[in-house]
């Protein structure tokens, strides 16, 4: 593997630091190179490259942003024996403890960007004498993503859609429970999902929703800081609906009250942000029923049974 790696990156010097974080999907390892250390992540599963590529394009993505920290993507590279392997820019990162509230600042810019790319070129039209196609503003007015992102090992449908609750009903929802459908053919879940699909539009009655760059899976254990601010990492990225990313980092903590006060200065509340906080949070829970079990069954047919009542 590591001649494999040396070859592709055009390094003489591949050399491990010590340093290693693997997660439940991937392990990654440290790497001093010509060219500086890099992080290694190792997958040897088949579907590693799609998930790599997928992470990969969601880096590129927010880095176009400007708005916040992450690590910059080198290469995903197929390895002989089976499996990927995606190098990036080793940052020295250590837990999120006084960036609380930069976070919270950097992320609403994040989620904010678009929209804000969206007004000028609003602007720019409205200006006398700028002709049509002129602007190089790039926005995004649908909701979706360029390529398949995967939310742990499970890829995401990103096909893009015009209506935000047609996504994220068909795209998300739907698609994880004919998961659990195929796995454990689950009566109660698809027949509680009958009755909530109808309910979802009345959700977002009094809401703008603005196609917003998303992070995808901003739980505590996919950020941290270090010496210049905040740092976000293992994105699942597409463009939705930002209060989708506060559903998981409410679920499993990590995020104080200045991380979310910071956010909401920004980009406040609107109108059933509660109730929708549990429609996003109920992604989560079936996703992770997907990949660990019936253990999570329960906390997703709670969120259905409470939000069809």
């Amino acid at each position: 593997m590591e001649a494999k790696i040396k070859k592709e990156l055009g390094t003489s010097t591949l050399k491990a630091t010590g340093y290693s974080g693997s997660g439940c999907i991937s392990e990654g390892h440290s790497y001093s190179t010509d060219n500086g250390t890099v992080f290694v992540k190792i997958n040897h599963k088949s579907q590693a490259k799609e998930m790599f590529d997928g992470e990969m394009a969601s880096l590129e993505a927010i880095i176009k942003t400007e708005t916040i920290k992450v690590p910059k993507p080198v290469k995903v590279i197929e390895l002989d024996t089976g499996g990927s392997v995606f190098v990036m820019e080793h940052v020295n990162m250590k837990g999120l403890t006084k960036y609380s509230k930069v976070l919270g600042e950097q992320m609403a810019n994040l989620h904010l960007h678009n929209k804000r790319q969206i007004d000028k070129l609003i602007e720019e039209q409205q200006t006398v004498g700028k002709e049509a196609g002129q602007s190089e503003v790039a926005t995004i007015e649908k909701y979706g993503f360029h390529v398949p992102t995967c939310c742990g090992s499970i890829p995401q449908e990103n096909e893009w859609q015009d209506d935000w609750v047609t996504f994220y009903s068909r795209n998300r929802l739907e698609h994880q429970l004919n998961l659990v459908e195929k796995s454990y053919g689950d009566r109660e879940a698809r027949e509680l999902w009958t009755l909530l699909q109808p309910k979802i539009p009345q959700m977002f009655a009094d809401v703008e929703v603005v196609p917003a760059l998303l992070h995808g899976d901003l739980w505590g254990g996919n950020v941290a800081e270090c010496s210049e601010g905040p740092v976000i990492f293992d994105p699942a990225s597409f463009y939705g609906h930002s209060e989708y990313e506060l559903a998981i980092a409410g679920m499993f903590g990590g995020f104080n009250s200045s991380f979310y006060s910071a956010y909401h200065d920004k980009i406040p509340k609107a109108p059933g942000f509660e109730q929708r906080n549990q429609l996003y949070q109920l992604f989560h829970y079936l996703n992770h029923w997907n990949h660990f079990g019936g253990g999570y069954r329960g906390s997703s047919i709670r969120i259905m049974k409470d939000l069809v009542k």
